[in-house]
């Protein structure tokens, strides 16, 4: 009974849609199921941020570029999902060991300074840091089914000076041919 359980898992795994893994740093796909409609689009964001806000406008633009009605409310419903991972550390790094706490008020008792030892693992000090990355998903539902008409994924790495340029390159990238599935290079500036 085990095994026939075992079977059957390792059945589903390979029968699972490889839509689920998502396309290489660099790359973007892109699954048509149909051509997107001219009907009013409403583009909504998942997480409301300055940098989701950017690309929705960017998104916004090209889809009126292409002929389509864009508004925030709409027959059919884009959803962006615009994740930012800072494996830079741009907030961090210059923790130490010993003085005065950041919180500590102006003025205060000075706290006898202790060596100003970096904290962090010794072994990975000499070790190059991986860029950060960007990764943009677009979905479009149609509002009336709730079915999946067509939808996008392109991701790439950058540092956090010019996180936006390439999101609009990745933008660019998705509408340059976005009626017809498929996989390609995200155009991620260098």
């Amino acid at each position: 009974m085990r095994t026939i359980a075992i079977g059957m898992m390792l059945l589903a795994l390979a029968v699972a849609p490889a839509s689920a893994q998502a396309p290489p740093l660099g790359k973007l796909e892109i699954k048509a199921y149909q051509v997107i409609p001219k009907a009013k689009t409403a583009v909504q964001l998942t997480d409301d941020t300055a940098l989701g806000r950017h690309i929705r406008g960017q998104v916004m633009e090209r889809l009126a570029r292409r002929g389509n009605e864009v508004g925030f409310h709409g027959n059919n419903v884009m959803r962006l999902d615009v994740a930012y991972l800072d494996l830079l550390g741009s907030g961090g790094g210059s923790d130490t060991i010993g003085g005065q706490p950041s919180y500590a008020p102006p003025a205060s008792n000075p706290r006898p300074e202790l060596p100003s030892n970096r904290v962090q693992r010794r072994d990975l000090i000499n070790i190059p840091k991986s860029k950060s990355t960007l990764r943009i998903t677009l979905t479009l539902y149609d509002s009336t089914t709730g079915k999946v008409i067509w939808g996008a994924t392109a991701s790439c790495g950058t540092d956090g000076n010019d996180v936006e340029r390439v999101g609009d390159a990745m933008v660019e990238a998705i509408f340059k041919d976005a009626n017809r599935s498929h996989i390609g290079d995200a155009d991620c500036p260098l």
